[in-house]
């Protein structure tokens, strides 16, 4: 899968210091996250599923 295709975007939440951030990417068959200090470093790929049910728990702990 080529995680260079798709557009990135930051995630809304941060870090204590404002540096830790993901940014995350519609790579059609699956969603994209990276270190967004290291776009050209190591990204992973989640399924829609999947990633769609990390934010829901993540919604529900705030």
């Amino acid at each position: 899968m080529d995680h260079g295709v798709g557009h990135w975007f930051k995630s809304s939440y941060r870090g204590g210091s404002g540096t830790e951030c993901v940014e995350v990417a519609d790579l059609s068959a699956a969603v994209g996250v990276r270190d967004s200090t290291r776009p050209q470093g190591p990204h992973i790929a989640v399924g829609h599923a999947a990633w769609s049910g990390f934010l829901t728990s993540m919604a529900a702990r705030r």
